[in-house]
């Protein structure tokens, strides 16, 4: 409540009366005066209080009076009475009622209270609220005062004492706030300054104010009581302790630095006296040595050390904190001082009380910067900040050192510890093994067998001293174990913090402000000011290297997790703050220290070693050079968490991650994931060393780069503790988040980053060259992991990236390759598949630089690589296949990079790419690369590794043209635009255009190149594939050959078509004729392809089938080219020598091309060429359009701008038809025709040629086949309708030539059942068919033709004579030795002869036709035709029963009739000529040969057949008969002769000798020799004998006729006779029989002749036979009896009685 307000005055008031009447009360007896006092001053109170209205302010004006009774009281030195006045006397103070001179008047007597010993605390506690409520008191009154306080702060009493100490500190604190308000209260008021006091002045005071002025008075004695000087100004000071004046000092500089900072005087007290004072009393310290003793100390009390000295480092901390900047050279002292109290020297307390100075230090970053500002910076000034860090580092290893022994490893506790290292290292034992249950272990640190405790000892960032407040302790107080150490620590963490949160502060705020800057006007260039930079980077680089040593030593000696984990967060942040100042060398250091302790102890690894900055404490240092199993540094208390492989060359047993190292390595993780981007080039440092952890953990690389828990390959197994399993997913998330981030990184920082990969990736590979072992694939996953979450930027990593990952792909070992390839495929397709902005699509340069690498694997050998390459082809092209576009080359490029050295799968896998492309994506690329895909496919073709590969791949052939038919308008356009533009660019460079078959249009290249391929497919070296090859490129040519150019048709005949013939020709003239054994796993070859010969006769078949089905169906447009002629020879020549190779199935399709090329099958009109047609309307493409050229007439090219449409309809009214014939077209043709002939020729005359030397024995090399010389012949009657005009003589008897040579090869022995028919059927073969209808064809044409043709009928007739020889006397093969077919089955004969009868009788069957047609033809007559058919039919009349077949000699028989029936009578005709002159003979001798042969009837003849042929003889006779003997005045007399002889023969010697007993009235040829009598005597008694010769000859005739059977009937009459019993010889009988029926025979033929035209003679003969008769009629045989009896009978016709008047005689 208000002391003001009108109750509290009215209060107040009444309080003063009670007072004083209680005072005049207690007085009234012992002190009257006082009494009266008190009740004066009453009256007094009423008084004033009724006169006046501001009660206060009078009661202050008399406030000397009012207070008077009270002062006496305490005169009274009455304990009651004081108590009671300084009660009264202080509410007047708090009201504030006392003015100037009551309160000296006051404090007079307080003094005399102070002096007598009395109410000590009231006094302090009256001279507080005197001093505290109001500012009267000054000058000596405030001096007497303040001395009071320490009068009574020196008694005995222990309370007063406090109490006066307290009142001391308040006051002075009293009177310097009064000088603050005072200077508040006149701030507004400009003051003229005051000339500068000299120094020599001390006490110059007179420029302050009131209150400035004690305050300045106080300040000045409280220094020199301190000094142990006298006082100016508080006079009557007794006695004072230094403690006391240092702790007033540090508070008034603590509580009131402004006021020595704003006013001269007090900063020159600073300068002048504190500063001389502080270092002055620190001199004993400094001096002092542990165990010397010094009494430097002036104050009386015995032991001043440990209190001064504590109180001068706080002074000292208050005077660096508030006056630094006025205290430059003094904090320097002050500074230095404070680093050599940590010596290890000094005592123990000394120590603890320095480093909590010290903590105080690094708890204030500005202040720390202005350190390194005022000293590091300057020249030639101490460096304090470095040395304040240093020596806090030294501090920490020096308490690790243990002194007093030589031996390091000894184990006492430091002097003033409390107890032995050994007792530390028992407590703490079993708790830091961490493995003691309910343990908990204590915090601390242990290295090289010291063991320190650490203690909580501040919170974070704020430095509470424990020794620095013991203001009580006299004594130096024992510092316990740890405390030191724990101080320091968090000395160490709290700079850390405290200069890495400013500058990062600063940093951040400068940034800011560039930024802002640069928006305003972006043009210039804004700079951050150098100076800050400047002291951020001196501060770092003085104080790194004395942090990284005690950080690193703590880290090393830490076992606390909380400590580890403050310890890495300073050593991170170092990191990251020199890396965002740029000062690389103590970021790597920094980073080292990490790795280094990430792994495990003495792990080597060189970035690290030869990273590691040469630190100043050589006590540790980390050399690890080999990797041991367990090191024996100071993990022997860590926590072992995992055991592992270390990532070496050799392998060396394993190695031990603690929790630290898992610690240390999450604090790697995250180094690396936020500050990534002020690594730089300790990337390498933190990921080699990631790798190393990741390898020991047994992390490896899954799917898209993240590492996932993994076991290792081989060595002992990676053990890891349930701990550390669970942590791995988490280290193996960090991992991966780390690569995410990089996402992040400016495009510098993540070059740093991919540098350091490939470096490290290199260094993996070196190590896994040579070793099968599992290599480290850390560096290659983490690539492909920045690759992909960099992919909007991946322009700027992509080479690096992608060509050290090709360059891992080669490597030797295949998990490293393995994951190079799947990290370079994953980046492929994963770059593919992103959204770029601009789109791939029209950014085709990156398209390209992201295919390029696929390309690039192409030239990798390892085959898992290039099937990981081939699989991502496929699956790029599923998903991402539409927008290829400009890529496509590279793509198909990698297809088609097959090599047979490759193996299958990866040609199948590549297969399978290729099919999707030739099915989906033809219509997406551009038609640029459809070549491109004509060449792969083929590649996959001529592939030898998987033969069904290359025929699918034809197949794909065959679609990929029908996509160019279908597209054609579409592909033309684009293939012109694009021509045009490389045209364009040729001309500007200057260059000729270079595409293969150039001039030609680009659409047709396209097709000469798959006609190309697909050639070079045709001569593969195997069998499949050339055959699917040549039928789909004869396919192709035929369907889609209407769409070339005339021009192009001209390459398609000579580059394509005849250059595969050549090399068809080539290959097959030279295959090997080895046997193959199988086609390869099990498949079993037919014997007709069993050789690499007969394989490749089948490819010559099929490409000379297609090139002549191509000459035939595209005549009328390949007629058009101007070399059709040369193209016709070369073709013809082509067929020639396929015809005339050795090779029966060649040799035979050659011919049959030839049939094809000269249209001998179906006309071309009729039937518009089937396949062709077929294949067109297949693609719905009506047969109309099968050759357009030929409808537009000879002249007229066809513009290849035609649409397909217009092309229907232009053509559909146009019939297909020969261009119309002029005179040239009829030439040329028949050139065309000659030409053919010549090669027919001359293949007929090879091929028919017999071979020459050698014997019978020599099998010949080669004899051509039945069904080859049947095609041959059958070329000849198509042929020769085209040469007929000008066919000669000469080419006649070339083609008999042929002819004949044909019908004479005979044929092997195992082919002679599929051609020859069983023996005894007489059936021609289809050559000899083919022979005689060429023959035929011939014969017909010369009938009809001019008059020339027919002189050649003789040569036709001569041609068949020959081959009707052959019936009797097979033709002969050269020397080459046949067997005849019957006797081919028993004895296995090579070469077997065909049955020539039948073809032999069909000819003569032929010439008796052709005969009876020509017989009256001049040149028939004048070639003695005739008198060569009789010669020819004489052999096998002569042989008749001799003859192979009996059918032979009957045909003879009968066309000699038939032949003479016709011939006679035209010879006759012509008998004056002569003509016939020499024919006469022949005949006779053929007659004569036939009816008597020499050949015998086979044993086996039937009656039957004897008595048929006996019919033919009689058939002989008769045609004698009738049509010669008639004529005989025509006929030369010889020639009668002979007949008659021969007549005359066959009537009697007939019989043969070989018949048995029963047959022989029928084997008697009787009724031939009864004709043949008949004969003889119907033309001896012939009236119409022309000349007496004639008759004269058929007389003698008959006359020995009958002699003879005169002769015959008298020997067998005597043989009779003489013979007795004996039957006489079968032979004799016969011939008597005969006889005797020839006498019955002339007997009729007399009956039936004129009388007159019988000669008397032979009546006479014929009587005389009479006596003869009738002797016979004795004989014993009834054979001859009833012959006898037949031969008497016809005498009685005669026996007539004679007639007189007719006498016979002779004439």
């Amino acid at each position: 409540m208000s002391t003001s307000t009108p109750e509290a005055v009215k209060k107040l008031l009444e309080n003063m009366q009670t007072d004083l009447r209680s005072l005049s009360m207690e007085c009234k007896k012992k002190f009257p005066p006082v009494k009266e006092a008190a009740e004066s001053g009453i009256v007094k109170i009423k008084t004033i209080a009724a006169r006046n209205t501001d009660i206060l302010a009078s009661l202050k004006e008399n406030s000397s009076e009012v207070v008077q009774p009270f002062l006496m009281g305490c005169g009274t030195k009455e304990p009651k009475i004081t108590q009671l006045c300084l009660a009264a006397v202080q509410r007047l103070m708090t009201h504030e009622v006392v003015s100037e001179a009551a309160a000296g008047n006051i404090i007079n007597m307080l003094w005399q209270l102070m002096e007598n010993g009395l109410e000590e605390l009231k006094l302090l506690q009256t001279v507080l609220v005197l001093l505290t409520t109001n500012t009267v008191v000054h000058d000596e009154i405030l001096s007497k005062a303040i001395v009071l306080c320490f009068r009574l702060h020196f008694t005995k009493d222990n309370i007063t004492n406090n109490t006066a100490a307290a009142t001391v500190r308040q006051v002075v604190t009293v009177v310097f706030e009064r000088m603050v308000a005072e200077d508040e209260r006149f701030k507004g008021i400009v003051e003229q300054p005051t000339p500068v006091q000299g120094n020599t002045n001390r006490r110059s005071v007179s420029t302050l104010r009131p209150s400035a002025k004690d305050a300045y008075m106080l300040f000045q004695d409280l220094c020199q009581l301190v000094n142990a000087d006298a006082p100016y100004w508080l006079v009557g000071m007794t006695e004072m302790t230094r403690t006391f004046g240092l702790e007033l000092l540090e508070s008034v500089l603590n509580d009131f630095p402004g006021v020595f900072l704003q006013h001269q005087e007090f900063s020159f007290l600073l300068k002048e006296r504190v500063c001389p004072l502080v270092i002055k009393l620190f001199s004993p310290n400094i001096k002092f040595r542990q165990g010397s003793s010094s009494a430097a100390s002036p104050a009386p009390v015995e032991k001043p050390y440990f209190p001064i000295c504590m109180r001068l480092l706080r002074v000292v901390s208050v005077l660096i904190k508030h006056f630094y900047s006025l205290l430059v050279t003094e904090c320097e002292i002050f500074l230095s001082l404070l680093v050599k109290f940590l010596d290890g020297e000094k005592p123990q307390w000394l120590r603890a009380v320095a480093v909590e100075s010290v903590h105080r230090l690094c708890v204030q970053p500005h202040l720390l910067r202005s350190f390194c500002q005022s000293y590091d910076m300057k020249q030639h000034s101490t460096k304090v900040f470095r040395d304040i860090v240093n020596a806090l580092g030294s501090f920490i290893q020096s308490l690790f050192i243990v002194p007093n022994t030589g031996n390091p490893a000894a184990t006492n506790a430091p002097a003033g510890g409390s107890g032995s290292g050994a007792q530390a290292a028992a407590q703490g034992g079993p708790g830091a093994g961490g493995q003691g249950g309910s343990l908990i272990t204590q915090a601390a640190f242990e290295y090289r067998g010291t063991w320190i405790p650490l203690m909580t000892v501040s919170v974070q960032g704020s430095a509470k001293a424990t020794y620095l407040e013991m203001l009580d302790k006299v004594e130096p107080p024992s510092i316990p174990e740890g405390y030191a150490m724990s101080v320091a620590f968090s000395a160490l963490l709290d700079l850390v913090r405290g200069i890495t949160s400013m500058i990062e502060r600063e940093l951040a705020k400068e940034e800011e402000e560039v930024a802002v800057r640069r928006e305003a006007n972006p043009d210039q260039n804004a700079q951050a000011e150098p100076e800050a930079h400047l002291v951020w980077e001196e501060m770092v680089s003085a104080c790194w290297c004395g942090l990284l040593a005690a950080l690193s030593l703590l880290l090393d000696a830490s076992t606390d997790e909380t400590a580890t984990e403050s310890i890495l967060k300073a050593e991170l942040t170092m990191a990251s703050l020199c890396g965002r100042l740029g000062l690389v060398t103590p970021r790597d250091a920094f980073i080292t220290a990490i790795c280094k302790a990430s792994l495990p102890p003495h792990y080597a690894l060189t970035v690290l070693s030869s990273n590691a900055t040469n630190l100043n404490n050589k006590a540790y240092s980390i050399q690890g050079q080999t990797v041991q199993i367990i090191s024996p540094s100071s993990e022997s208390h860590q926590q072992v968490v995992a055991v592992g492989q270390p990532l070496t060359v050799q392998p060396q047993g394993t190695v031990v991650l603690t929790a630290k190292n898992i610690q240390c390595m999450r604090t790697l993780l995250n180094l690396a994931h936020c500050h990534g981007a002020v690594l730089g080039t300790s990337w390498q440092l933190v990921l080699a060393t990631l790798q190393h952890l990741v390898w020991i953990l047994g992390l490896k690389p899954g799917v898209g780069g993240a590492l996932k828990p993994g076991r290792a390959v081989e060595g002992p197994s990676t053990v890891l503790t349930t701990a550390v399993m669970t942590d791995l997913p988490f280290i193996s998330n960090i991992l991966s988040r780390l690569f995410e981030s990089s996402q992040y990184l400016d495009d510098v920082s993540l070059h740093h980053l991919i540098n350091a990969l490939c470096s490290l990736s290199l260094e993996a590979m070196e190590m896994a060259y040579g070793t099968n072992k599992e290599p480290s694939l850390f560096a290659v996953a983490k690539l492909l992991e920045t690759g992909l979450v960099n992919m909007d930027r991946i322009e700027i990593l992509w080479r690096p990236l992608t060509g050290h990952l090709l360059e891992v792909c080669q490597h030797p070992n295949a998990r490293m390759r393995e994951w190079g390839a799947e990290a370079v495929t994953a980046l492929i397709k994963a770059g593919l598949a992103y959204k770029h902005n601009p789109p791939l699509a029209q950014n085709l340069r990156l398209q390209l630089l992201l295919l390029n690498p696929l390309k690039e694997l192409s030239n990798v050998l390892h085959a898992d690589i290039r099937q990981k390459q081939l699989e991502s082809v496929l699956q790029i092209l599923q998903s991402q296949g539409d927008s290829l576009g400009p890529g496509w080359p590279l793509v198909l490029g990698v297809i088609g990079a097959i090599r047979n050295d490759q193996g299958e799968s990866l040609i199948r896998t590549a297969f399978q790419c290729l099919q999707l492309v030739v099915t989906d994506f033809l219509p997406t690329m551009p038609c640029m690369c459809l070549q491109i895909v004509v060449d792969v496919a083929s590649s996959f073709g001529l592939q030898n590794q998987e033969l069904n590969i290359s025929l699918t791949s034809i197949g794909l052939l065959w679609n990929i043209s029908d996509y160019f038919f279908q597209r054609g308008e579409a592909i033309t356009q684009d293939l012109e635009r694009e021509e045009a533009a490389l045209q364009k660019q040729a001309r500007e460079k200057g260059e000729p255009l270079n595409r293969p078959f150039h001039p030609a249009p680009p659409f047709d290249c396209l097709w000469l190149c798959l006609y190309a391929k697909l050639g070079q497919l045709c001569v593969d070296p195997r069998p499949a594939v050339r055959k699917s090859a040549g039928q789909t490129m004869f396919s192709t040519i035929a369907a889609h050959g209407t769409l070339l150019q005339q021009s192009t048709w001209h390459i398609v005949v000579w580059k394509v078509l005849f250059h595969l013939l050549d090399c068809v020709r080539k290959s097959s003239t030279t295959a090997d004729k080895e046997k193959i054994e199988s086609g390869g796993g099990n498949i079993l070859i037919h014997h007709s392809r069993d050789t690499a010969e007969k394989q490749w006769a089948e490819t010559w078949v099929l490409t000379l089938a297609g090139v002549a089905r191509i000459f035939n169906t595209r005549r009328y447009l390949l007629q058009q080219l101007g070399d059709f002629f040369k193209a016709w020879e070369v073709l013809l020549d082509h067929i020639q020598s396929a015809a005339l190779s050795k090779n029966n199935e060649v040799s035979l399709a050659a011919l049959k091309s030839f049939q094809e090329i000269l249209q001998i099958g179906t006309p071309v009109k009729d039937s518009a060429m089937p396949t062709e047609a077929l294949a067109l309307a297949v693609m719905g493409v009506p047969p109309v359009l099968i050759d357009p050229l030929s409808a537009s007439g000879p002249g007229r090219h066809l513009l290849r701008s035609d649409s397909m449409l217009e092309r229907l309809t232009r053509y559909n009214g146009a019939e297909l038809q020969a261009p119309p014939q002029g005179e040239d077209s009829a030439l040329e043709d028949a050139a065309l025709w000659w030409s053919a002939w010549n090669t027919w020729y001359r293949t007929g005359t090879d091929s028919t040629r017999p071979p020459s030397g050698g014997t019978g024995t020599d099998r010949p090399s080669f004899v051509p086949s039945q069904p080859f010389l049947t095609a041959l012949v059958q070329i000849v009657p198509a042929l020769y309708q085209h040469i007929e005009t000008g066919f000669s003589m000469e080419d006649l008897r070339k083609l008999g030539v042929i002819l004949h040579g044909a019908v004479s090869i005979p044929i092997s022995s195992d082919a002679s059942p599929f051609i020859l028919p069983s023996y005894t059927e007489a059936v021609l073969t289809s050559l000899q068919e083919a022979v005689l209808t060429a023959l035929d064809v011939l014969q017909k044409a010369i009938c009809v033709g001019p008059e020339s043709l027919q002189v050649m009928y003789p040569a036709i007739f001569e041609q068949l004579l020959l081959f009707v020889e052959f019936s009797c006397k097979p033709p002969q093969y050269g020397k080459l030795e046949t067997k005849h077919v019957a006797n081919a089955k028993y004895n296995q004969a090579e070469w077997v002869a065909l049955n020539y009868v039948p073809f032999a009788e069909r000819s003569l069957e032929v010439v008796v036709d052709q005969y009876h047609k020509t017989a009256c033809h001049k040149a028939v007559i004048n070639e003695k035709v005739l008198q060569n058919i009789i010669k020819t039919l004489r052999m096998p009349l002569g042989l008749k029963y001799a003859c192979p077949s009996e059918s032979t000699w009957k045909l003879a028989v009968s066309s000699l009739l038939k032949v003479l029936s016709i011939g006679l009578p035209v010879a006759r005709q012509h008998a004056s000529s002569g003509m016939f002159e020499t024919m006469w003979p022949e005949l006779a001798n053929a007659f004569e040969d036939f009816l008597f042969t020499k050949s015998t009837p086979p044993d086996n003849v039937s009656i039957q057949e004897f008595q048929k042929n006996e019919a033919i003889d009689v058939e002989v006779v008769q045609l004698i008969s009738t049509e010669i003997l008639p004529f005989a005045n025509f006929i030369p007399k010889d020639f009668v002769g002979q007949i008659m002889t021969m007549l005359n023969k066959g009537s009697i010697h007939s019989q043969s000798s070989s018949f048995t007993e029963a047959e022989i009235d029928v084997r008697m040829r009787e009724e031939f020799s009864k004709v043949c009598f008949e004969t003889l005597l119907q033309f001896s008694f012939s009236n119409k004998v022309s000349t007496p010769q004639e008759g004269y000859i058929s007389r003698m005739a008959l006359s020995v006729l009958l002699k003879r059977s005169q002769d015959v009937l008298r020997r067998y009459v005597d043989d009779e006779r003489l013979s007795g019993r004996c039957p006489l010889p079968r032979q004799q009988v016969t011939e008597i029989i005969f006889v005797l029926k020839a006498i019955s025979t002339l007997m009729d033929s007399l009956k039936k002749t004129q009388p007159e035209n019988v000669d008397g003679t032979t009546w006479a003969q014929v009587i005389a036979l009479y006596p003869t008769l009738v002797e016979c009629i004795t004989c014993s045989s009834s054979e001859v009896s009833s012959a006898l009896k037949e031969a008497l009978g016809p005498f009685k016709d005669f026996m007539q009685p004679p007639v007189s008047r007719v006498q016979n005689g002779e004439s």
